[in-house]
């Protein structure tokens, strides 16, 4: 069977709009993908303060801004389409939307971007609300990009993405494993824009710093790096529990470079109970922190001290949009009505078949 599906992401770092237009086959219970075309779309700058302050707004602004952003994904897929000419090409739609708000232990989570909105400006059928009945089954809600990574990328024995937040699959256990680790882009960018830079290119400011070992040392103790999986972070956690810590270095490419080193720890202590010190294992690593290049050379270091994990960096296609590929499949297995988040990496009391779906109108 082949589903044509156009995923969209929206990501913590708010570099902009994920869209992937996909195709997914599956052959007796082997899942097969290719990205024919995507892109990511930056956010205007109004768009993009408000959905950074949306979690602090009044509910009438914030219905609003739910509203008017699922308008603006709506029309922001019929240019996509327009463009790559992919009409009639397109089966339905998987919108992941922009996370708000994420509290697990009191089963809330929001992510804006009115499903209905989208239907009405495609004309297709579209799959929204993606974490929700993982979260009302007592799970953390996250990470639900592992299904992806075990129906696609079961060839490696880690697959790390390095967003706003880092976090990993772990497709070597009998069961997927997965959970977020750190914050990454969110902090790296931070410093970066008070250079007036989007972003720290290949790490070179980060290279240039000196690294500061007090806070270094200080940001590694904070608590919930000491839980156990699963768990998953919200963005306030990165602002008010670990942005602190290096907001106290008075020089930012310092910052930058103990903020990467700090990265590399985390993911390295993170993946440090899984690795075989006694075979190679392969990492793939996707996200914007993949085109780090200093952070991917601290992060190989750090893990060359337990064993022997080679990373991998995919095509770029597979680096800048994973995220929305992964949006693509949970939509195409909720539209089979198949389990699409698993329990064992978010620790819902099950598996679940997550997503609320928007018919277009009918003539």
């Amino acid at each position: 069977m082949v589903y044509n599906v156009i995923g969209l992401m929206s990501g913590s770092s708010l570099d902009g709009l994920d869209i992937a237009f996909t195709q997914l086959t599956e052959i007796s219970g082997k899942w097969s993908f290719e990205i024919l075309n995507a892109e990511c779309v930056p956010y205007p700058s109004m768009l993009a303060d408000d959905l950074k302050r949306a979690s602090k707004m009044s509910v009438p602004e914030f219905l609003r801004l739910h509203t008017s952003f699922g308008h603006y994904l709506g029309e922001q897929v019929v240019q996509f389409i327009d463009r790559n000419n992919l009409q009639h090409k397109v089966h339905f739609i998987s919108s992941h939307g922009h996370t708000v708000w994420h509290e697990p232990n009191t089963k809330t989570t929001t992510q804006i971007g009115d499903g209905a909105a989208i239907a009405a400006w495609t004309l297709l059928p579209t799959v929204t609300d993606l974490r929700n009945m993982d979260i009302a089954l007592g799970g953390q809600g996250a990470p639900i990009v592992p299904i992806a990574d075990q129906m696609l990328f079961s060839d490696y024995d880690f697959c790390l993405n390095i967003g706003g937040i880092a976090n990993v699959t772990i497709n070597s256990t009998e069961e997927p494993l997965a959970f977020d680790i750190c914050p990454a882009n969110q902090l790296l960018n931070f410093f970066a824009n008070k250079q007036s830079k989007e972003y720290d290119d290949k790490g070179l400011m980060a290279k240039a710093g000196v690294h500061n070992v007090d806070v270094w040392q200080q940001a590694n103790d904070i608590t919930f790096y000491k839980k156990q999986a699963p768990k998953s972070l919200h963005n306030d956690f990165v602002h008010e529990a670990v942005l602190p810590h290096f907001a106290s270095i008075t020089n930012d490419n310092d910052a930058l470079h103990t903020a990467t080193k700090h990265i590399a720890t985390q993911i390295a202590n993170a993946i440090l109970p899984y690795q075989n010190p006694l075979q190679t294992q392969r990492m793939l690593v996707t996200g914007g922190g993949a085109f780090n290049e200093f952070l991917l050379e601290i992060l190989q270091e750090e893990l060359n001290k337990n064993g022997n994990i080679e990373l991998v960096v995919p095509d770029e296609q597979t680096i800048k949009h994973k995220e929305a590929l992964a949006m693509a499949l949970i939509g195409a297995l909720r539209w089979r009505e198949e389990i699409n988040v698993l329990h064992s990496v978010t620790g819902a009391t099950r598996s679940s078949v997550g997503g609320a779906m928007w018919l277009p109108p009918v003539d």
